[in-house]
């Protein structure tokens, strides 16, 4: 594919100065305008009313947490979760007739934008490459289809099932047991592609890849750090959150490359005395920290907490002694450092720098709070590490008010893996699943999202399924992922609406339309629910309240389970019938087969939540090596850089939530009208003699292949030089596949190594 990938029409920038706060009163002038546009009035409210809320339906969006225990009778949502719920609830629709008036080729130059606000899709669909069109299939024909393709395979890892956080807890536990009734563990997800660099590094030194802290613990933190995650767009129902601590006396400490307009005020729209006041200043100390330099700046803030404890209480020595191994190492291999040097290499402020050890020293309950841009660079896990490292020299894992949050931005990305989507195999769990349904599991490990690319690309796996998401623009190396994708003999999604990745399908392509989040599912006259899991590891009911768009959707539950009836039938001990219309009996088997599941039926009766078991929240690290929680020695990061390269990171606007595209405004940064921006510091364009706004062309040359995308407009920004910033999914061609963290293989999305040209038409 040499054309380029992604629209290159200029839609017309217009900057402006970046906003001092985040939400107020245009953030409720924001939500109404999508959904009223998108849903009407008595469709909207009906919806709003109810999301989030016990008796309704949650987010489609990110996974922050509802309130434990009252909640707000405005409404549990934020901006950016109402867009999320007008976007999945539309009334525009996208069926035959829209495929009788386009060809696959036609809408391949249509905009991410344009695609997503085509509709839903309301009937099952085939794909016609004699017409270059998705033409209506019944649904009978389209599971017939994926059963024979499924078992006529010549080995069933020529299969990869592929998840989105989207999806339920009950979904995703029937679709991993569809793939390892098949006979593969090939069951990569979007975690490979944002926190898998977390769990790796958070298992391998407290035993559990979540975070330890519950939403009460933010609010009686002492101190917060918040380090490579922009709250403000991605998690907007999180700065009530920080409100609150502040309130509570919590300090703040933001370590990131841009200035968040939500990590410098927040203008709480559910109170008057924000949207006709000041509002509540979030940050106490901001350190702009370069691109990955994270461990450097992390380094440099423990190497001054020990020299200061020789004179003062700063560690918990105690904790370090009873809870800890290899503290002794980690200090030892801090000296080979200058504290000078590594403060230089970080780019931060002394002055910063100082007043962040001064809040530090003193605080016993510190909570670190964390996003892509700690794990989406080569050293991802060892980012990790090194805020474990903080902690537990402060002794602030098992105990109120302090531990991890790693941040997930899909709302049930965390519960996907819980129930099962894991392409790692766990012996026990095998072992479980064997005796339940009465069926030898596999037993090598199956491909991530990389392994899965890769595999397709050289025609080792011929049929990729999608349990939601838009993979082709999710992932790393836009051109080759497409191309994987195209080569494959069968193509299956399960869609809400028309993403990009729909318009390469493989010799055979299939679109199931299912039920969003927000309708009534309802099955023998009832409304049937599902549950989720946040990021804080709690699991919810949600039931939802709108009649679908389209009377041909089908949940994700029934989809899987008909496949897995016309692939093997039903047995005693697998009765894929069963299941259908009936997901009470799938929580049944969720709760015989994963730990921390037990009466699950009963324990979300009425709207109950409850939460798993965590061990590193109670200060349980038996699970691991010498049955302590373990320090680490992590190496600074490393770029080859030449003198003319720059670092970039892949950033989402404000009118975005993952690759999906409400507006093409980026209002907290002063951005309108336009996603082909790269925003670069001023010292660096007066240098390259670049003129704001005019169009340059990004370049990465990795191994000496290139890759490139043109007509980006530069905007002068506060960002460290040497460092750039650009919206995906436009930019994500430039990351190779084969560009990815060590141990997670999470892509570098946020510190890719590229020239900067100017922009030359081609002839």
């Amino acid at each position: 594919m040499t054309k380029p990938f992604f629209s290159e029409k200029l839609t017309g920038l217009i900057v402006k100065k970046p906003s001092n706060y985040a939400a107020g009163k245009m953030a409720i002038k924001k939500s109404i305008e999508h959904l009223m546009n998108e849903m009407g009035p008595v469709r909207a409210f009906t919806a709003i009313n109810k999301m989030n809320k016990k008796d309704g339906f949650d987010c489609p969006g990110c996974a922050w947490p509802d309130p434990d225990d009252k909640r707000s009778v405005l409404g549990e949502y934020c901006e950016n979760g109402a867009k999320a719920l007008a976007e999945e609830a539309t009334m525009k629709k996208v069926g035959p007739d829209f495929f009788a008036q386009h060809t696959l080729s036609e809408l391949r130059q249509w905009s991410d934008f344009e695609i997503g606000k085509s509709g839903r899709l309301t009937s099952p669909l085939t794909f016609n490459p004699d017409n270059d069109k998705y033409e209506a299939i019944s649904w009978e024909n389209a599971i017939d289809c994926i059963a024979k393709s499924l078992t006529s395979l010549n080995d069933p890892n020529e299969a990869v099932f592929y998840t989105s956080g989207r999806s339920s807890n009950e979904a995703a536990f029937l679709y991993s047991l569809l793939a390892r009734r098949l006979g593969t563990n090939n069951l990569p997800d979007c975690s490979n592609m944002c926190h898998e660099s977390s769990g790796v590094g958070l298992s391998e030194t407290l035993g559990i890849g979540k975070g330890s802290v519950t939403l009460e613990d933010l609010h009686k933190a002492e101190v917060i750090m918040i380090i490579g995650q922009n709250p403000g767009t991605n998690h907007p129902r999180m700065l009530t959150s920080l409100q609150k601590a502040k309130k509570n006396g919590a300090k703040v400490i933001t370590i990131n490359p841009l200035i968040e307009a939500g990590l410098k005020k927040f203008k709480n729209p559910q109170k008057p005395e924000d949207l006709l006041g000041a509002g509540t200043d979030i940050t106490d100390v901001y350190l702009q920290v370069k691109i990955n330099q994270d461990v450097a700046l992390l380094k440099a803030i423990q190497k001054s907490l020990i020299s200061m404890d020789e004179y003062d209480d700063v560690l918990d020595h105690d904790f370090i002694s009873n809870s800890t191994v290899g503290f002794e190492a980690m200090q030892k291999d801090l000296e080979q450092y200058q504290l000078e040097d590594l403060i230089v290499s970080s780019g931060v402020k002394m002055e910063s720098f100082q007043s962040t050890i001064d809040i530090l020293k003193g605080a016993k309950k510190l909570i670190i709070c964390w996003a892509m841009g700690l794990t989406q660079h080569k050293n991802g896990v060892d980012n990790i590490k090194e805020c474990v490292n903080l902690l537990l020299m402060k002794g602030a894992i098992g105990k109120e008010g302090s531990g991890t949050c790693p941040v997930r931005g899909h709302s049930n990305v965390q519960g996907d893996r819980t129930v099962g989507i894991n392409h790692k195999i766990t012996p026990g769990q095998m072992e479980i699943i064997k005796n339940k349904f009465a069926f030898n599991p596999p037993q090598a490990q199956g491909y991530d999202v990389v392994e899965a690319i890769m595999a397709m690309h050289e025609n080792r796996a011929r049929i990729f399924m999608s349990l939601g998401g838009n993979f082709i623009c999710a992932a790393s190396d836009t051109h080759y992922t497409a191309e994987a994708v195209s080569k494959c003999d069968l193509t299956v999604s399960i869609s809400t609406k028309l993403n990009r990745s729909h318009l390469y399908p493989g010799k055979r392509g299939l679109i199931l339309p299912t039920l969003g989040r927000s309708e009534k599912d309802i099955s023998n006259g009832k409304v049937s629910l599902v549950t989720v899991e946040n990021s804080m590891g709690k699991i919810q009911p949600s039931k939802g309240v709108l009649d679908p768009v389209s009377d041909e959707l089908m949940s994700e539950p029934d989809i899987i389970s008909r496949i897995g009836l016309a692939c093997f039938g039903d047995h005693q001990s697998l009765n894929w019938s069963d299941y259908i219309g009936q997901y009470d009996r799938i929580r049944t088997d969720i709760s015989d087969v994963i730990g921390g599941f037990e009466q699950y039926n009963q324990r979300i009766e009425n709207g109950n939540e409850f939460y798993l078991p965590n061990n590193a929240r109670v200060g349980d690290f038996s699970k691991l090596p010498g049955g302590r929680a373990h320090f680490s020695i992590c190496p600074l990061p490393f770029h080859e850089m030449e003198q003319d390269d720059f670092l970039l990171m892949t950033i989402r606007s404000h009118d975005q939530f993952n690759t999906t595209i409400y507006g093409l405004d980026d209002r907290y940064r002063g951005i309108y009208g336009e996603r082909r921006v790269v925003l670069m510091n001023q010292d660096d364009m007066d240098r390259m003699q670049i003129q704001n706004k005019e169009l340059i062309t990004l370049l990465s040359t990795y191994d000496n292949v290139e890759r490139r995308v043109d007509k980006f407009y530069a905007v002068s920004y506060d960002i460290p030089s040497g460092n750039l910033a650009a919206y995906f999914p436009e930019t994500n061609p430039l990351i190779p596949i084969d560009q990815y963290a060590d141990k997670s293989q999470t892509p570098i999305s946020k510190s890719i190594r590229v020239k900067v040209l100017k922009y030359t038409p081609s002839d």
